[in-house]
């Protein structure tokens, strides 16, 4: 979806103010450059005190006030955190999950698909916007936040599991074997006998629950954006705020949601990413969680929350706020709004930092807000609505996540998956190889030079097959351990591993081990020599038509490899069977991978981005994640650098400061 112009600003909620300061906030927002806030997701109590008494006086002071600072208005429903008179007149609006009953007060405690709360949920939407519906300068809505099904394990949803696997198997003898249910006698003979979930110790089962739960989220999201649709104007957009697996920031493919399916019913989709800072700041999660946001739908995104000055350990040195901002805008976003405008003075968030301190004055942090705001007033509609065409794409699958969260890695846990991902997405980053995000089903792998497989656990035959006709017609594979291993309802395939795939990557393998402290990998190819040592997981594979890169040694592995390469029909195939460190992964994918020689030689810390912009120009970004100054000699047509508006020519050396970045629009 094209926007008109770049959205910058931040989160507001009046009803946490200690006192009223809507007109001098916004008066700052409007000094700022903001144009955007994003309102409302957050206050069904305020909105509803109480059951089907409303008060709209809040919410119309904060937009009335948007309007005389020239400000727009994004809408979130506010259904993600329940008031407490309706949980006292329906507590089976708490859930049951996993770990049993939960109890009233934390956000995000409710079962979806509890028939009351779906009933307050239609009612409290429809009567906010009936009361919204003709305000010019409400832009668009969100729908909930960070929707998840919060691990429901209610009688309702249990009923609707039992009716889900009905539906996918009608015969239950068919149901039994493909989930091996004969095992310690769980087998179900009658639908009428299916047993609590919660006590489920068949990964298969708990998987397919899992599934039926990301299924859950969808349908919700899609519900309230039929109602939505009921009220909003043509120019009006849906979104929703998508968030990603959490390790104290924003990591990678949300487990519980399966997002490719969600962003169907919204216009445009959104995102909240969060990331390290200081001195750990290198731009790779606004990447990577960039890139999936930006693939979903194959467009242009929103971020929706991000941080200001955020965690405590999160306060940005000079200059990171603006090279954060305009590193989501060079990623395809379309707006950046900052969680939150000021910094809560009670409760669970009083330590995430916005914009503003706690005292409300002018900081640092507010001041170089200012800079963007007033830099994007200048330039933004040569920034707007970047397009990207990509090479490189790497295959994401919710299956195989949750596979490998019930198998996990040796260390890793439930972020098995995500590990491998990132590991391979990290390098991909620092080599400045840019690179899309795509659902495992997706139809498009074909329009990709190098197409990126990490632990696909979890696969159907058909996808398997499109990947060996992929290397066949031509394209070029890399495929990591535990690929392929077993299929979609995690039945280990019985043939030889990695099933189908052994076809065009030319290898086999039937054991596999962790990797001891002494385990290392020696690389040979052209003229690199390198070893490293092994971590997470190993596979002894052997080469049936594939030549090693890669071989174990220092351990009684040796006869086995690590890295191997095939040339199948017109395309080729790598295969990585272990993992390890970034250094030689860096190596081998440089070796492998050719797709853009103006990057070459040029790697992180210095980040290359590049789009077509809605002039037709080609952008080139040019960004410094250190504490260093960096020198780069800049490769391509005669252009424009924006920020200092500067000509540019072919070999001209570009300096960037110390957390800095340069843009250069070409003239073609």
């Amino acid at each position: 979806m094209k926007m008109k112009h770049l959205l910058f600003g931040a989160a507001y909620y009046s009803e946490y103010l200690p006192y009223h300061r809507i007109d001098q906030d916004m008066d700052m927002m409007a000094q700022a450059g903001m144009n955007t806030i994003r309102i409302a997701e957050s206050t069904w109590s305020t909105l509803e005190p109480q059951d089907n008494i409303f008060n709209f006086n809040q919410l119309d002071l904060m937009i009335d006030a948007a309007q005389r600072h020239n400000l727009s208005v994004i809408i979130g429903t506010p259904t993600y955190a329940v008031p407490t008179w309706l949980v006292r007149k329906h507590p089976d609006i708490l859930p049951v999950t996993h770990d049993g009953q939960t109890l009233y007060g934390h956000r995000q405690n409710m079962d979806i698909t509890n028939p009351h709360y779906l009933f307050h949920c239609e009612r409290v939407i429809r009567r906010l916007l009936d009361h919204v519906k003709d305000i010019s300068h409400i832009i668009g809505f969100q729908i909930d936040n960070e929707t998840k099904s919060y691990d429901t394990c209610s009688s309702t949803a249990q009923q609707k599991f039992v009716v889900y696997l009905k539906q996918n198997f009608p015969d239950i003898n068919t149901f039994n074997l493909e989930f091996g249910l004969d095992y310690w006698s769980n087998r179900i003979n009658s639908w009428d006998d299916f047993p609590d979930i919660r006590g489920c110790i068949n990964q298969s089962l708990n998987a397919e629950y899992k599934k039926f739960q990301r299924q859950l989220v969808t349908e919700f999201l899609f519900w309230q954006s039929e109602i939505i649709k009921e009220y909003i104007h043509d120019e009006q957009f849906i979104t929703h705020n998508f968030d990603f697996q959490w390790i104290d920031y924003s990591f990678g493919y949300q487990p519980e949601v399966n997002q490719y399916d969600a962003a169907r019913c919204m216009s445009v989709a959104g995102a909240d990413i969060y990331h390290i800072s200081q001195d750990q700041l290198t731009g790779a999660e606004i990447t990577c969680c960039g890139n999936i946001a930006r693939s979903l739908k194959n467009d242009n995104y929103l971020v929706l929350e991000t941080q200001a000055q955020g965690n405590t350990g999160w306060l940005p040195y000079e200059k990171q706020l603006r090279l954060q901002a305009y590193s989501h805008i060079a990623n395809g976003a379309n707006s950046v709004l900052y969680w939150h405008w000021y910094s809560i003075h009670n409760s669970f968030e009083s330590y995430w930092k916005g914009v503003l301190s706690h005292d409300f004055k002018e900081n640092t942090t507010y001041n170089e807000a200012c800079v963007i705001g007033n830099e994007w007033k200048r330039i933004g509609s040569h920034l707007i609505n970047l397009q990207k065409k990509n090479q490189i794409g790497v295959i994401l699958d919710n299956n195989s996540l949750t596979g490998l969260s019930e198998f996990p890695l040796e260390t890793s846990g439930d972020l098995s998956y995500n590990i491998v991902m990132r590991w391979l997405t990290n390098s991909l980053f620092r080599l400045n190889l840019e690179y899309d995000m795509l659902s495992s089903d997706s139809c498009h792998i074909n329009d990709y030079a190098y197409i990126i497989v990490p632990a696909l656990y979890s696969a159907t035959e058909q996808l398997l097959l499109s990947l060996n006709d992929y290397v066949a017609n031509g394209g070029h594979l890399i495929v990591t351990f535990k690929t392929a291993f077993s299929d979609e309802h995690l039945k280990i395939r019985h043939e030889k591993q990695p099933y189908l795939l052994n076809e065009c990557l030319g290898i086999e393998y039937d054991q596999f081990t962790y990797p001891s402290a002494h385990t290392e990998i020696c690389y040979n190819y052209a003229s690199h020599h390198m070893t490293a040592k092994c971590r997470e997981w190993m596979e002894l594979v052997s080469c049936i038509t594939a030549t090693p890169l890669g071989r174990y040694i220092n351990s009684g592995w040796s006869g086995y490899n690590a890295i191997t390469v095939n040339h199948y029909k017109k395309g080729v195939s790598m295969y990585l069977a272990t993992m390890f460190d970034d250094d030689l992964l860096d190596t081998v994918l440089s070796d492998y991978i050719s797709v853009d020689s103006e990057c070459e030689g040029i790697h992180a810390p210095v980040i290359i981005k590049k789009g077509v912009n809605d002039y037709g120009q080609l952008l080139r970004y040019y960004f410094n994640y250190s504490n260093a100054c960096q020198t780069v000699i800049y490769s391509g047509h005669k252009g424009l650098e924006l920020l200092h508006n500067k000509n540019i020519a072919n070999e001209d050396i570009l300096t960037l400061p110390a957390w800095d970045l340069l843009i250069i629009e070409e003239y073609l």
